[in-house]
């Protein structure tokens, strides 16, 4: 039996890869020099490696190295996109368009701005989680300046068309943004094959350090407008100020290089995981669902509901394996998931829901223990539930 904790909250961080502690050991003590620092020969050191890791993030991603900007996460960037278009663009555009699905870093910063009078359009996507870009042609017009969807879903890991969408955006004059955090290192990603205009990335979503992201903005003619949210010092180009965190920027673009060398073998490790995950748990227990589409999906995902039983009492119960019912950025409010209830779940099916992040050192013996975990578990609380 095992003993320790188990891990499978993949989408909320990931465990740093110790290769990549090792590539920034470093750059803590022995290059430890300002990349903004041109005069001497420490400087020089930490720019050439802040260049390289850029290099390495950008060819993951598939952007041109000099569209990519370091950011502080995920969020400094979906906030820089959106705000810092809105910002820039002519005053006739004042909407945006994004999912009621989207992660906080996107929602918030889209209420932020409806309170500075702009209008945001939020579209409903499908019962399986995918939105129909039809439904987003409907709303898109010539005032919208930003369409943001993501490419993956933090919760059920669904894939968006975000191609197609990107399309959609286009014939109206309006830009496409993707918080592409949840994709990147998982599935095949390009900015330049899927033509979207902003990208927003963080590390330690694929086995690098907490603390370091990205924003690619790509090379448009006209040049993309976007106003910094953070001045002083006119670093990255003027677009984001502030000393780099050299460290953690090589950190990242050593997770970016593993990822591109290791995806296609790691996708199908995690995805034969996940199913046997889920093909043992539902032929043990009756009155499971599965949450967002089967087709488009991350392939190390897993999320579903159980009838029948309390949420928190499940995630109580289940003290030994780390999992989640929602995103770890809303896990602090009591209430269900904003994502499953849009998929039209009923508020006590959507506190019943886990969400399963496989990741790179998951085992078959930890699937099958947290399987047998799970249904001794959920049959104990069906037979004392009252219902």
């Amino acid at each position: 039996m095992l003993k320790r904790q188990i891990y499978m909250d993949h989408h909320a961080t990931t465990p740093t890869d110790p290769r990549v502690v090792e590539a920034m050991a470093p750059f803590f003590t022995e290059h430890f020099g300002n990349a903004a620092s041109r005069q001497h020969a420490f400087g020089w050191a930490a720019r050439d490696a802040v260049e390289t890791a850029r290099t390495q993030v950008a060819t993951l991603v598939g952007c041109d190295p000099r569209e990519l900007y370091f950011t502080s996460g995920a969020t400094e960037s979906n906030n820089l996109a959106i705000k810092g278009c809105l910002a820039a663009v002519d005053g006739a555009r004042r909407r945006i368009v994004t999912l009621e699905t989207e992660h906080r870093a996107v929602l918030d910063p889209c209420l932020r701005l409806e309170d500075a009078g702009v209008r945001v359009d939020y579209v409903t996507p499908g019962p399986d989680g995918r939105v129909d870009p039809l439904e987003v042609d409907r709303v898109v017009t010539d005032g919208t300046a930003l369409v943001s969807v993501m490419t993956a879903n933090n919760e059920i890991g669904v894939l968006q068309p975000v191609g197609e969408l990107a399309s959609v955006a286009h014939r109206q004059g309006a830009l496409l943004h993707t918080d592409a955090t949840q994709a990147v290192g998982k599935v095949p990603f390009s900015a330049r094959d899927v033509d979207v205009d902003l990208v927003s990335l963080s590390a330690h979503k694929i086995y690098g350090p907490k603390g370091v992201g990205a924003l690619c903005v790509r090379r448009r003619r006209p040049k993309i407008p976007l106003v910094p949210l953070i001045d002083g010092g006119g670093h990255e180009r003027g677009l984001r100020s502030g000393t780099l965190n050299v460290p953690a920027i090589v950190g990242f673009g050593h997770a970016a290089e593993l990822c591109g060398r290791e995806m296609v073998d790691e996708a199908s490790r995690t995805s034969a995981l996940r199913d046997r995950l889920w093909q043992r748990l539902s032929d043990r227990l009756n009155g499971l669902r599965l949450n967002g589409s089967v087709e488009h999906r991350l392939p190390n995902n897993l999320n579903m509901s159980v009838s029948g039983v309390e949420g928190e009492t499940l995630l109580v119960g289940l003290d030994d394996v780390a999992v989640s019912s929602g995103a770890a950025c809303t896990s602090v409010n009591a209430g269900p998931s904003h994502v499953l209830l849009a998929l039209g779940l009923s508020a006590q099916l959507a506190r019943a829901s886990l969400r399963f992040g496989l990741g790179r050192w998951n085992t078959e013996a930890e699937v099958d223990y947290v399987v047998d975990k799970v249904c001794r578990l959920v049959t104990r609380l069906r037979d004392v539930s009252p219902g």
